[in-house]
């Protein structure tokens, strides 16, 4: 087998991050666009103040979230046809970076909205609090854990340091 060049590197890296992205941005749409339309239904003006501005805050983490994941193709327009591709990798990663990170506020910030309106706030709290820890296990702590487990014989080099934190 023959080993890809550098040029071949950045394209799949590239290529893998574009698929990465397309997985979220389908899950913040859904999101985005649920929380777009629920100030237009009937039970939103039985929201306390609390939950409204929990509700702004997953509003507008959801529309960052949005901005950054879709944000590298925008980039990529501009920088088509430049020979620019590992600077557009390490913009592409701190911006899917950047994007879960909203994503994630989104998420656990329409939990506690949810929660909030048909439950007591104590167990609101400690639900959203669950659901937090459940999102940071899987997108924080497992896949910075696996990377100190050692080397399972395989030759990926799709996450090289340099591509991922040069810049």
């Amino acid at each position: 087998m023959s080993k890809e060049t550098e040029k071949q590197r950045w394209q799949r890296n590239f290529a893998d991050l574009l698929q990465e992205l397309r997985v979220a941005q389908t899950g913040v749409q859904i999101l985005f666009a649920f929380l777009l339309t629920l100030p237009f239904s009937n039970g939103f003006a039985q929201t306390s103040e609390f939950q409204r501005d929990v509700y702004i805050v997953a509003l507008l983490s959801a529309a960052g979230a949005t901005a950054m994941i879709i944000s590298p193709v925008a980039f990529h327009r501009a920088l088509f046809r430049q020979g620019r591709k590992p600077e557009l990798v390490r913009f592409a990663h701190r911006m899917a970076s950047g994007g879960l990170a909203f994503m994630l506020v989104s998420m656990v910030s329409a939990v506690l909205l949810v929660a909030d309106f048909v439950l007591d706030r104590g167990i609101a709290f400690v639900l959203t609090g669950i659901t937090a820890a459940w999102f940071l296990a899987f997108w924080v702590v497992l896949p910075f854990a696996r990377r100190s487990w050692g080397d399972d014989d395989i030759d990926d080099d799709d996450d090289d340091p340099q591509v991922l934190t040069a810049g």
